[in-house]
């Protein structure tokens, strides 16, 4: 009977990342210990199916890598290991079939987490992962032992490798709360400051646009906007008034663009179309006919077919002498300026920009300066718009930190 044990595994933070690493490095024989700072796991997980699970995109590649802008090319060599369809396949093998809808976001047939993720964590368990919850991890102490805060006082813990997915800062109730930046920081690792991504922005609209409007749908519309090098884009989608502002899928999904956009300049001018279906010329047209005594806002509907929140939209940002002029209201529904003066705040945002750079990791997204301590999930510097392309790179990292922490601990402590 052989004494030899097997190399030990410390994974902190129990979201998709964490999970799935625990699930590979299992798998391939390690002892696996995975610490949670919260009394549970996966509860930003849970927060994100509560609408339906959105688990990954049929978007092929290489367009599906584009949505990972400047990380377009580090992401793309994660989803050579682990892509969409490997996501399909993994859920599907444990009893979770998925479907596409017809925005090409792809869904669990029942569109729930909660079952899954029930599913996952007694999986792990029968198969030998133990878990730790209400151990918040502070760091290392001086003989290289992992620290953590629990219910019962500080505890320590010895591994051979470890492996951080402690998640971005959005959130941070449930789990992600970027408290573990000072502690790398302090460690000589390179952080990026964490930013919101998907997220809305403030613009600062009247009490009587926020009393009337606030919660109302914006659809459709188009955004035109100006990137970061000057090139004019234009996207159609759907978005939402706020109390403060805007939000909704089409801005989260350029929301990396507008946020830098304003920490350069200050601010950010973002255009709506209100009306995609109906040309300049017709709606000036159409507006020019005699109200009789209609007033502006009825005329304004009845003329160019607005919903009240889009017409309340040009009352906000119109004087009265621009409503009475057809062609400055036309102009207007066609190309309305709003000025983004700031995103929403991180806690408040759906994910988070920002985080250990790439460069401060090697290929196997192990730390340059920590050797043996593996980073994977949001708390790597890379974004992503919603659609199921957050989850498949969090799941894709995990698979190739794990195959790096396979490689470090078969070379370093040998494997029987």
């Amino acid at each position: 009977m052989s004494d030899v044990r097997l190399p030990r595994l410390a994974i902190v933070g129990g979201g998709p990342a964490g999970l799935f690493a625990a699930e590979r490095a299992r798998a391939a024989g390690l002892d696996v210990d995975l610490f949670e700072a919260k009394g549970s796991v996966g509860r930003k997980f849970l927060i994100a199916g509560k609408g339906g699970l959105n688990l990954t995109h049929s978007e092929p590649r290489p367009a599906f890598d584009a949505r990972y802008g400047a990380r377009e090319a580090a992401v793309g060599g994660w989803l050579d290991r682990f892509d969409a369809q490997a996501l399909r396949d993994w859920a599907a093998a444990r009893g979770v079939p998925t479907f596409v809808g017809s925005s090409g976001r792809v869904f669990p047939d029942d569109r729930k987490a909660a079952p899954m993720l029930r599913g996952w964590v007694r999986q792990l368990r029968e198969d030998g992962v133990r878990f730790h919850v209400q151990h918040r991890w502070t760091g290392w102490n001086d003989s290289g032992a992992l620290v953590f805060e629990t219910p019962d006082g500080s505890a320590t813990h010895v591994a051979d490798a470890t492996l951080l997915a402690l998640g971005g800062a959005s959130w941070p109730q449930l789990g992600s709360d970027g408290r573990w930046q000072p502690v790398l920081s302090a460690r000589g690792v390179d952080v990026a400051p964490l930013l919101s991504a998907n997220c809305g922005f403030d613009i600062g609209w009247s009490a009587h646009l926020t009393e009337r409007h606030a919660g109302a749908p914006l659809k459709p519309v188009v955004l035109h906007w100006t990137g970061l090098d000057g090139t004019p884009h234009a996207l159609q989608g759907e978005c939402v008034l706020t109390t403060t502002g805007i939000e909704g899928s089409a801005i989260y999904a350029i929301s990396g663009t507008l946020r830098d956009t304003i920490a350069r300049d200050g601010s950010a001018l973002l255009e709506l179309d209100l009306a995609p279906g109906r040309d300049l010329e017709r709606l000036q047209t159409d507006l020019s006919r005699p109200r009789g005594r209609r007033s502006i806002g009825e005329h304004l509907r009845r003329a160019t077919g607005l919903d009240a929140a889009k017409t309340a939209l040009l009352f906000e940002l119109l004087d009265r002498a621009a409503l009475d002029d057809p062609a400055r209201v036309a102009a207007a529904i066609k190309r309305l300026p709003l000025r983004l003066q700031a995103p929403r705040p991180i806690a408040e945002a759906i994910s988070s920009a920002g985080g250990v750079r790439l460069e401060a990791t090697d290929d196997a997204l192990m730390l340059d300066a920590l050797p043996g301590v593996f980073v994977a999930g949001e708390m790597l510097d890379w974004e992503a718009p919603t659609g199921g392309y957050l989850l498949t790179a969090c799941w894709a990292s995990a698979a190739v930190a794990v195959d790096g922490v396979l490689a470090w601990v078969r070379r370093d402590v040998g494997a029987a």
